[in-house]
């Protein structure tokens, strides 16, 4: 066994010295946790910044103490606040006997304040002169030990403050991430399309095929699900008379995970009346550039040891012509459901007898090209079975107004030509309605005030939703979507 990793009892007796010093402070009033608020002056960051103008100069700053040494009469220690880290130099004949003692009795993990002047180390490290020390907060439970806790990914996603604290490059990717959701609205503000908000709590589930969360309201005594979709909501608004309405909310799906797959996720959602899914698509297209212009050097990004270049124009093929390219076996040439059966056969799909062209089309495409498809690719016309929300082409109504983007065999963004005929929405709804009775807990529900308001007449309207974890994984290099979440879901812990 390693001698280099804490034993059981030294952690209790570490978390006992540390119980026993905060009641020693306790006894004396000298309480850390009565301590309201501390005059901080600045940050890390700004004092290496201004550092020529600063030197010299009295500062305070504030922080957790995450390394010290000790050497007598003098020490160094380094602090970490919000922006980074600063080293602070005490010497006790600067602070006096008794602060220097007492500073000396101050753990890892403490957050203390910091008056002191600015200057630069003889090693050149720019750095804090300490004239007091003052503890504002006692870390009670001591920090894991640094390389542990790198390797340690459950303790990571499970307990994401410690992981703030012990791994400050994981800040890096939730500041990115700010900055995505940030750009993301400078550039659908800058369009022109307002910003909405609707329900998280639906009186049944709709725009999307996923199984729902279920909950219950007390009062009105009804069972109700948590959104798995804003869509059909948004649509409403179209139909109300807004024409460029977006929300950028959490999505609820009971279903599997994977490191592409979280129950709860973050996606934005966009409706714009009088266009159709080529506008959607150009609109696409334009905001990723938007974001590398404004995230990277160039547009060219590395994800997981792969170079994907943002740069347009991005590849645009048909569902037919993608399976058609990977796999030599054309779907639109298939003169019926028969023939199709035959296609997919000798393609080694498994066949029951009762599938559709569209079916076989789409399951031949899940499995021979999805994970082909790394640079950029939009891949169009879905068939109508899986795309019960989108328009219908008129030359080929087998066929819908519908896109998804890839990159890196993943789904990024799924948009439509929206179906706006209310008795075609009728129609499919029903089929939904009919899968679900089958078994498919995943198929929609019949919606009778959405099918209403689209009586009412909504405008030819293009629609599409962008999943902003992968997204942000993208452009973070994160492997795992629990990467890009502060707080993911997880098992209790002891479950396996």
């Amino acid at each position: 066994m390693s001698t280099n990793e804490p034993t059981l009892q030294d952690s209790n007796e570490m978390l006992r010295i540390r119980r026993e010093k905060l009641a020693s402070l306790k006894e004396d009033g000298r309480d850390p946790f009565l301590i309201t608020s501390y005059p901080k002056t600045h940050s890390s960051k700004e004092i290496s910044r201004r550092f020529e103008e600063l030197e010299g100069s009295e500062v305070k700053v504030a922080g957790r103490i995450m390394s010290k040494r000790i050497m007598g009469k003098a020490s160094f220690f380094h602090i970490a606040d919000g922006e980074g880290k600063i080293q602070i130099y005490a010497r006790r004949d600067v602070m006096g006997d008794e602060p220097y003692a007492e500073y000396k009795t101050f753990d890892i993990g403490d957050i203390v304040g910091v008056a002191g002047e600015v200057f630069r180390t003889n090693a050149g490290e720019i750095s804090v002169k300490a004239h007091a020390v003052s503890l504002l907060c006692k870390s009670l439970t001591p920090l894991p030990e640094k390389w542990h806790g790198l390797r340690d990914t459950d303790l990571r996603y499970r307990q994401r403050y410690v992981d703030l604290i012990v791994n400050p490059d994981v800040k890096e990717t939730f500041v990115v991430r700010s900055k995505i959701m940030k750009t993301i609205r400078d550039f659908m503000d800058g369009l022109g399309y307002i910003e909405v908000e609707t329900p998280v709590l639906h009186g049944q589930a709709g725009g999307a095929a996923a199984r729902p969360f279920i909950t219950h309201h007390n009062t009105l005594d009804m069972d109700m699900y948590l959104r798995i979709a804003t869509e059909l909501h948004l649509k409403r608004l179209i139909v109300g008379g807004f024409e460029k309405v977006y929300e950028i909310g959490r999505i609820f799906r009971n279903e599997g995970m994977s490191i592409k797959h979280n129950p709860e996720f973050t996606t934005i959602e966009m409706y714009e009346a009088y266009t159709d899914y080529q506008g959607m698509m150009d609109l696409c297209e334009n905001l990723f550039v938007y974001l590398a212009e404004r995230l990277l050097p160039g547009t060219v990004l590395t994800y997981q040891g792969t170079g994907i270049e943002l740069a347009k124009p991005w590849a645009r093929m048909t569902m037919v012509e993608a399976v058609k390219k990977y796999t030599g076996a054309d779907f639109a040439a298939a003169g019926g459901d028969e023939e199709a059966r035959a296609l997919a056969k000798s393609l080694g799909l498994e066949v029951l007898g009762s599938e559709s062209r569209g079916v076989l089309l789409n399951e031949a495409f899940e499995r021979f090209v999805e994970e082909k498809l790394i640079q950029p690719t939009f891949v169009c016309d879905y068939p109508v079975e899986v795309s019960p929300l989108a328009k219908r082409k008129a030359d080929e109504p087998w066929l819908t107004e519908r896109f998804e983007l890839f990159i890196y065999a993943r789904e990024m963004s799924n948009a439509f030509s929206e179906l706006n005929d209310p008795d075609d929405q009728r129609e499919r709804f029903a089929a939904q309605v009919a899968q679900r009775a089958a078994g498919d807990d995943e198929a929609h529900m019949m919606d009778e005030d959405f099918l209403c308001a689209l009586e009412y007449g909504m405008p030819p309207t293009g629609g599409m939703g962008i999943g902003i974890d992968r997204m942000v994984m993208l452009f973070c290099d994160a492997p795992s979507i629990r990467d890009v979440l502060l707080f993911p879901t997880m098992k209790p812990k002891g479950q396996g």
